[in-house]
């Protein structure tokens, strides 16, 4: 999971841009990227660290142009070293290509094999360079950018939201199957594409609408246009990024994530009602589930956890350590509110374990006499393959296990998840237009060793059109 960002603005975009990733620093924490074109010339300044640490006054003031993209970064592949911040960029026969992208690739050792075997050269160790290098390498044979996203979509398996500043030209396209997010908002004087709509909402823009899946979008000083490069018989929104990754006060693909966890809270009381005297949620992420929760059952809203805001995500944290290290830090009981309570706590996710098991042990020294775990998303059981750091089962708590000895090992009083169909239809998608891997081990792309269910895509070139319908044509699968 990262952030990225694409503006096209006749006021400049080197400050819209650091703005813009500043509002979606939550997705990427390991290091921030700016690349942007001006007059012949491809300028960037890219870093390990946060937004704010990464640019000053001054870098941004460097970075000329109307035209450009942006990146944070949350490595699920390629080394934490500095050759793989983002964005990437490729230079030749007069073209200066920067690329940066969010997902990850399942058959990236493949199409490295072949590119080296090729006599390629690979500079990072991130899959980002592989899709950078059919970018370039269609576009030496065709100086068309539709021919070069089709033979992206073609030859990827996995997920990708892509932006790309081909010169003073931003071009951005999401994966046939739509696994992660990627919208469009207009801005006083030109067009912003970003990966979640509070980015827009940073720069005061207008959201428009989402990239669809399958979709290539085209901004530049005439405006925006778009071509349907593939269409699929099934999309894959990514699950947990309505559980956890977004922001609560986004909207993506036509529903506003704030909603969906609020009736997430709302079912996860009528699945399993329990007296309490407090609701209480791990905060941030978990206080829109506690809201939906407190108002179905009546047990008042109350704080018990107060969180560091000036720490990160720890589920994003690159290591295990850091992760356990990072909770006491990030959060301090309210003893007060929670001495001799009955506690609600209510979480989004349960993924390793470690840092519910610390958060209850912290709420049962605060006083607490009982407390009810109660968690907005079901078991996950299996590895996520497609940007989520779920990397193998015998880090899950869940997969192998039984509901009673997840308790047991995290030390709650009782434990109750909600059901998957309770939370697609929070989510208001059905289950055939998610992507489910993580929670029921089937995913939607072919991935060596794991069930999968094939999705049909149909491929279409050289079709231009500033708003689309649907096209078809020969049907390959991926």
């Amino acid at each position: 999971m990262c952030g990225i960002v694409g503006i096209v603005d006749a006021g400049g975009v080197s400050f819209p841009l650091y703005y813009a990733l500043y509002a979606l620093q939550h997705r990427g924490q390991e290091s921030a990227g700016i690349s942007t074109f001006e007059d012949r010339t491809l300028y960037t300044h890219k870093a390990q660290g946060l937004v704010a640490g990464v640019f000053n006054s001054q870098t941004l003031q460097d970075l000329q142009g109307n035209a450009g993209i942006g990146h944070v970064r949350y490595p699920t592949t390629g080394s934490k070293v500095p050759e793989n911040v983002q964005p990437f960029n490729f230079r030749y026969r007069g073209l200066d290509l920067a690329i940066a992208h969010n997902g990850n690739l399942v058959n990236t050792a493949e199409l490295r094999e072949e590119y080296e075997h090729r006599g390629q050269i690979f500079c990072t160790t991130a899959d980002t360079e592989i899709i950078g290098n059919i970018i370039a390498d269609a576009l030496r044979t065709s100086k068309s950018m539709e021919d070069a996203v089709l033979l992206c979509m073609r030859r990827l398996r996995g997920s990708y939201a892509t932006v790309a500043l081909l010169n003073n030209t931003v071009y951005a396209f999401r994966d046939p199957l739509g696994i992660k997010p990627l919208c469009i908002g207009k801005l006083d004087n030109g067009y912003i594409i970003a990966s979640e709509s509070v980015a827009i909402d940073a720069l005061d823009g207008t959201f428009i609408r989402d990239v669809r899946p399958g979709e290539l979008v085209r901004i530049d000083e005439s405006g925006l246009t778009s071509t349907q490069i593939a269409t699929a018989n099934r999309k894959a929104y990514c699950i947990f990024e309505y559980v956890y990754f977004a922001r609560a006060d986004s909207v993506m693909d036509g529903t506003l994530v704030y909603d969906v966890r609020r009736r997430i809270g709302q079912k996860l009381y009528d699945a399993n009602p329990v007296e309490a005297d407090t609701a209480c949620p791990v905060p941030d992420s978990g206080i829109a589930y506690a809201a939906g929760y407190a108002k179905r059952s009546g047990i008042p809203f109350i704080e018990g956890l107060m969180k560091n805001r000036y720490m990160g995500r720890t589920f994003i944290m690159p290591t295990q350590e850091q992760r356990e290290r990072a909770v006491r830090i990030k959060l301090n009981t309210v003893r007060g509110n929670l001495k001799d309570k009955r506690v609600v706590l209510i979480d989004d996710s349960v993924v390793r374990g470690t840092t519910s098991r610390r958060i209850v042990n912290m709420i049962r020294d605060a006083g607490a006499e009982e407390i009810h775990l109660r968690v907005g998303s079901p078991p996950i059981i299996a590895p996520c393959y497609l940007g989520v750091d779920m990397p193998t089962r015998t880090e899950l708590i869940a997969s192998g296990k039984e509901v009673e000895a997840v308790r047991e090992s995290v030390g709650a009083t009782s434990l109750t998840y909600i059901p998957l169909e309770d939370l697609v239809e929070a989510i208001g998608c059905g289950e055939q237009n998610l992507c489910t891997g993580c929670l029921t081990g089937c995913y939607p792309v072919e991935i060596n060793g794991e069930r999968s269910c094939h999705c049909v895509v149909d491929y279409v070139a050289g079709t231009h059109q500033s708003d689309l319908s649907t096209f078809k044509a020969g049907k390959e699968r991926t």
